[in-house]
């Protein structure tokens, strides 16, 4: 399973400890050193069943400075990819990724229906 989070984000230290105190393995991918690529964030995308929004990081920062609360929805799905892949910090977090699910942010109750039951 791969964990890819952002180390000083509290809801990724969250998610961390979550899969730690239930004995879970992951491979760790810092999301800034290693950013997701398009295809990769494609794929997941296409794993998810989720709308695309859902993995832009809508509380943070650099999504609020690029304005992408009104750009968003005028770009294509490639252009938003290309967007999300060109810096970590626009990818919600931590992102989970296994046996084709994948999960964004961290809500305790889906994160133990998708990987517990």
């Amino acid at each position: 399973m791969l964990f890819v989070e952002y180390p000083k984000c509290s809801t990724c230290k969250k998610a961390k400890q979550w899969l730690d105190d239930h004995g879970l393995a992951y491979e760790d991918r810092h999301i800034v050193e290693d950013n997701p690529t398009a295809e990769e964030l494609k794929q997941w995308h296409a794993m998810s069943g989720m709308p695309l929004k859902k993995f832009f990081n809508t509380s943070g920062m650099l999504y609020r400075e690029l304005n992408l609360k009104e750009r968003l929805p005028r770009m294509t799905e490639e252009e938003q990819f290309e967007l999300l892949a060109s810096d970590g910090m626009l990818v919600k977090r931590p992102v989970l990724v296994k046996d084709g699910t994948v999960l964004t942010g961290f809500r305790e109750k889906e994160w133990e229906a998708a990987l517990l039951d």
